[in-house]
C-alpha cells in the first residue's frame, strides 16, 4: 500500500474541496497538526499589569479591548490574537521567580525538558541547521549584570542564554563588518576571534576535570561560543539577505534611548528570520523591577515604580497604563513587520507561519503574585493556534501553555518544566 504524508494529501486536495464540510470532519488537532508554525519568537515586557486596565472585553470569540485600555493598540491585529487570561505560576511568587520560572517551568536537569527555557529547548529541536540555533535580543537588560532577576532563557540547568543589548553588535554577528576603516575592522575581529580561541581553550581543558552535570554546562557555553565566532567569520550567503544598513550609533545604555534601541533590535529579528539565519528568537525588553524612566513620554518615574501604585493613586496608575500601552505598540510593531516580510519558504508572510508569545513574569504587580499571569500569543494561518480568541482559564498552570508552544512547532513533549505541577498541553488553543 502506498503511504501519502499529511502534507501531501493536504496539498492534493482541490480547493473546492478544502471548502466543503468535508473538512469539518477533521479534528482540531489533526488540521493543527498539518499546520505547525516554523518559526518562534518570545516578546518579554517587565513588572506584570493591572488587570482591570489590560482585560478585553465581550466573548471568546466576540471581545474587544476598550478604549484607552493596554491592550488597545493590538486591535488592528484581533484577528491574529489569542488572549489568555487565567494562567497561574504554581507556588512561585515575587519578581525573581516569576522571571526565572517564566519560560522554564520550575524544570530541573531531571525534567523532559532538561531544565531549558522554551525558547531554547524549541532552538534545540528545530534549530539545528540554521546558521544560528538562536538568537537573543536585549533593550538595556545587563545594567545590573547577568542574574536570576534579569534573564529570562536558559540553555541548561542555571546557564543563561544572555542577550544582546547593542544593535550594532547584533548586528555585527549577523551581517560582518559595520563598515568604516577596513584595518581597523581586521584587528578588532582577529582580537575578538583570539579572545574566544583562548577562553574555548581553557573551558576544553576545564571539561575533562569536572563532573557530569558541570561538563554539560560547560557544554553549552562552548556550543554559544562557536555560534558567536561563525558569527564574526562566516560571512552572509543566504537566500532573501539583501545587503542591510547598520544601525546608526547610539548609547544603547542610555535611558532615553530606550525605544530606538527597541525597534533597532525588531528589525533586525525580523531581517534574520526572513532570511533564514535562525528558527528561534527572543526580544527581552528590561528585566523584572525594570528600573527605565519613560521619560520620552513624559514620564518621572522609573516604569517599576508605577507599576506598584495602587488603585487609590489614580495618576500613578494612568501613567502606568500609558507605558504598559506603549509596550503594545512595540508588539503590534513587530507584528506588522512581519506581516510585512514575505516568507520565502511559504509564499506568505513571516507571521502566516511564526508563532509569538509575548510573557510577562508577574500577574498583579502592585502583589508580587504570579498567578493571573497575562499571555498573548500571535500568528497567522499555519501558526497551529486559532487565533481570534479571548480565553479565560481558571488558574491554569503555565506549564501547560508552554507545552502547547513546543507542539505548536512541531516539537513533542508530554510536559514541559516541573512535572509534578501539569501535565499535559493547555486546553482550547487548537
Amino acid at each position: 500500500m502506498i503511504r501519502i504524508g499529511r502534507r501531501q494529501f493536504t496539498a492534493g486536495l482541490g480547493a473546492s474541496l478544502l471548502a466543503s464540510p468535508l473538512l469539518g470532519l477533521l479534528s482540531g488537532e489533526a488540521r493543527a497538526a498539518a499546520q505547525q508554525a516554523k518559526r518562534l519568537i518570545v516578546f518579554f515586557s517587565p513588572n506584570g499589569t493591572v488587570h482591570n486596565h489590560w482585560r478585553p472585553s465581550g466573548t471568546e470569540t466576540e471581545f474587544s479591548f476598550p478604549a484607552g485600555s493596554i491592550l488597545e493598540p493590538l486591535a488592528r491585529h484581533q484577528s491574529k490574537l489569542l488572549i489568555c487570561e487565567g494562567i497561574d505560576f504554581v507556588e512561585v511568587d515575587n519578581h525573581e521567580a516569576g522571571m526565572s520560572n517564566m519560560l522554564t517551568g520550575g524544570g530541573t536537569a531531571g525534567s523532559p525538558s532538561g531544565g531549558l527555557s522554551v525558547d531554547q529547548y524549541v532552538a534545540s529541536k528545530i534549530g539545528q541547521g540554521s546558521r544560528f540555533q538562536s538568537l537573543e535580543f536585549g533593550v538595556q537588560t545587563s545594567a545590573w549584570g547577568a542574574a536570576r532577576s534579569t534573564r529570562m532563557s536558559y540553555s541548561a540547568p542555571g546557564v543563561f542564554a544572555s542577550p544582546e543589548d547593542s544593535p550594532r553588535n547584533a548586528f555585527q554577528r549577523l551581517f560582518g563588518a559595520l563598515g568604516g576603516n577596513t584595518t581597523t575592522t581586521d584587528k578588532l575581529l582577529r582580537r575578538r576571534k583570539s579572545i574566544l580561541d583562548l577562553v574555548r581553550g581553557e573551558m576544553n581543558d576545564l571539561s575533562q576535570r569536572v563532573g557530569a552535570q558541570e561538563k554539560q554546562k560547560l557544554d553549552q557555553h562552548l556550543e554559544a561560543l562557536r555560534q558567536t565566532e561563525r558569527g564574526l567569520t562566516e560571512p552572509v550567503a543566504l537566500p532573501g539577505c539583501p545587503s542591510a544598513t547598520a544601525p546608526a550609533p547610539i548609547d544603547a545604555m542610555a535611558n532615553g534611548n530606550f525605544p530606538a534601541v527597541g525597534k533597532a533590535q525588531i528589525d533586525l529579528m525580523v531581517s534574520a528570520l526572513g532570511c533564514g539565519m535562525t528558527r528561534v528568537a527572543s526580544l527581552q525588553w528590561a528585566h523584572t523591577i525594570a528600573p527605565q524612566v519613560f521619560n520620552w513620554m513624559g514620564m518621572g518615574e522609573a516604569h517599576h515604580e508605577l507599576s506598584h501604585k495602587d488603585d487609590s493613586n489614580t495618576s500613578g496608575v494612568a501613567n502606568f497604563v500609558k507605558c504598559e500601552r506603549w509596550f503594545a505598540e512595540q508588539f503590534a510593531y513587530l507584528l506588522d513587520a512581519l506581516q510585512a516580510h514575505p516568507d520565502l519558504e511559504t509564499g506568505g508572510t513571516l507571521l502566516d507561519s511564526t508563532l509569538v508569545l509575548w510573557a510577562k513574569e508577574l500577574g498583579d504587580s502592585r502583589l508580587h503574585t504570579c498567578r493571573s499571569v497575562p499571555f498573548v500569543l500571535a500568528g497567522g494561518s499555519n501558526s497551529y493556534f486559532r487565533f481570534g480568541r479571548y480565553l479565560r482559564f481558571s488558574g491554569a498552570p503555565h506549564q501547560k501553555l508552554l507545552t502547547s508552544v513546543c507542539h505548536a512547532l512541531g516539537v513533542t513533549i508530554d510536559t514541559f518544566g516541573d512535572v509534578t505541577k501539569a501535565s499535559g498541553p493547555l486546553s482550547g488553543l487548537v
